[in-house]
């Protein structure tokens, strides 16, 4: 098939940025190339052309491929809703919610439809780069693999293993994973890469040639930090938690749930250059001199709410609102905002209602059925067109939905508060329309310019290829497919 496989020493290195990158560089070649991603373990999803979803980063490398996101690239989503148990998302659609021991033994069935989805795309496609999930020296999960080596042998499909050296030991990440490899696993892996180096990479050539002795692999380069990365879209919490680059003179918190969904709808904020935005770490307070709160998605949004009551956050948001602060409920923030969430057949935990925190006239119920689709919208206070998607369980109603945020075609979608500065939506992604969020970020006080947060997002995949480009040996690593 012609594939190549990108794994990593562990998780975090840099896979699914390097596989976005790999797809521009080879889509800028001609070649009619597609991401693809056996297992992922994500809250952060993606609506697909098709109706399912798939991880954001699956989505992201789509983009950089120039395809639209189809369930195809990510067969298997894993959705944590407890320290215990995710629910499993099979070909875009939800099958079951299992613990992990459970999903043990549900693992090996799943290898007949991730074959199925990549040879799709195969037959479809001169190239596919897949990512692999965590690590290939995780040897106490080789049993009934479908992310790493289990599906690299299963599809016949060449490895190269990335080694993040900014946190250190990368000479061992490297050394380390070749040594508890089962021979045959050892095998498929025919190079590696060093990926997010610091400074002058001249000084690393003794242990770049340490590691190709030990492992008897070939090295492809030494990839520098890419400075830009901060521009494309997360898919980890980890890499928007992080201090944001640019300190604009409004402040925007989001709090970070526990179970924090879809927080990619904070990327077109992030870059705006009058505001800056900041992500609330458990057991720190709203500070007093925030414009705005944000209560993201939430992947269990009761037990998020206990949560989110456990670090005094609901007293904060009182007193923010009191002071004229205006706050913004996306999914299951929106539902947290109001008066009550109900769950009467334990779909996201244990049955029952959770008092909300009474900011919006609203009721919400806990539905089986789930809403994905793509949403074109216009804005009940402004009249401005907004794109972004629902991706959600729970029905919500109450006088508040008489104010709607929203209106889909004839359909009022959302609600306001009777002064106007406590706002909820299912609507996600609704930043990245631009002139709408221009529009909202004036309504509460902050001096936006126009911008495109598209071209923002292709000129930095196009840096990622350059980058790769220059410090790769994409040539070889290409051939390696063929």
């Amino acid at each position: 098939m012609p594939a190549l496989m990108i794994q990593g020493t562990g998780s975090n290195v840099g896979k699914s940025l390097i596989v976005a990158g790999l797809c521009r560089a080879a889509l800028r070649r001609g070649i009619k190339v597609a991401p693809f991603k056996p297992q992922n373990m994500s809250n952060n999803a993606a609506v697909t052309v098709d109706g399912g979803e798939i991880g954001r980063a699956q989505a992201l490398q789509a983009q950089a491929a120039g395809l639209q996101p189809h369930t195809d690239m990510n067969p298997v989503l894993l959705k944590p809703e407890s320290e215990t148990g995710s629910q499993v998302i099979v070909q875009g659609r939800r099958v079951a919610t299992v613990k992990a021991r459970e999903y043990a033994a549900l693992k090996p069935s799943l290898m007949d439809p991730v074959l199925e989805s990549f040879h799709r795309l195969s037959a479809t496609h001169d190239l596919v780069i897949v990512e692999g999930a965590g690590s290939p020296a995780e040897v106490n999960l080789r049993a009934g693999d479908i992310a790493n080596m289990g599906f690299a042998r299963a599809a016949g499909v060449a490895v190269v293993l990335v080694g993040d050296i900014d946190r250190g030991g990368v000479i061992a990440q490297m050394v380390g994973t070749k040594s508890v490899l089962d021979p045959k696993d050892s095998k498929m892996v025919k190079g590696f890469i060093i990926n997010k180096f610091r400074g002058d990479s001249r000084l690393f050539d003794d242990g770049y040639r340490l590691i190709a002795e030990r492992t008897g692999w070939r090295g492809f380069g030494v990839l520098p930090y890419f400075p830009h990365a901060w521009k494309l879209p997360a898919e980890d919490v980890l890499d928007i938690a992080a201090p944001s680059p640019r300190k604009g003179p409004v402040k925007i918190v989001c709090l970070t749930l526990s179970r924090i969904a879809n927080f990619d709808d904070l990327d077109p904020l992030a870059q705006e250059p009058g505001v800056e935005l900041v992500m609330l770490k458990p057991g720190q307070p709203i500070p007093g001199d925030v414009r705005l709160v944000i209560i993201p998605g939430s992947k269990s949004t009761r037990a998020d709410l206990a949560f989110l009551r456990a670090q005094g956050w609901d007293i904060d948001l009182a007193a923010h609102h009191r002071r004229g602060g205006h706050v913004l409920g996306i999914c299951g923030g929106y539902q947290m905002l109001g008066k009550s969430v109900s769950d009467p057949e334990g779909i996201e935990g244990p049955p029952g209602t959770t008092e909300g925190l009474g900011l919006l006239d609203i009721a919400t119920d806990m539905i089986p059925d789930k809403r994905l689709t793509r949403v074109l919208a216009r804005h009940a206070a402004s009249g401005l067109e907004v794109e972004g998607y629902e991706i959600h369980i729970g029905r919500s109603d109450g006088p508040a939905r008489a104010r709607p945020f929203c209106h889909v075609g004839d359909v009022a979608e959302g609600a306001v508060s009777a002064d106007g500065r406590v706002v909820g939506t299912y609507l996600h992604g609704m930043f990245t329309s631009d002139a709408f969020r221009q529009g909202f970020l004036q309504s509460i006080g902050v001096e936006a310019r126009p911008s495109c947060y598209s071209a923002t997002v292709e000129a930095a995949l196009d840096a990622l290829a350059d980058h790769l480009t220059a410090h790769l040996n994409l040539d070889d690593l290409f051939a390696l497919a063929r």
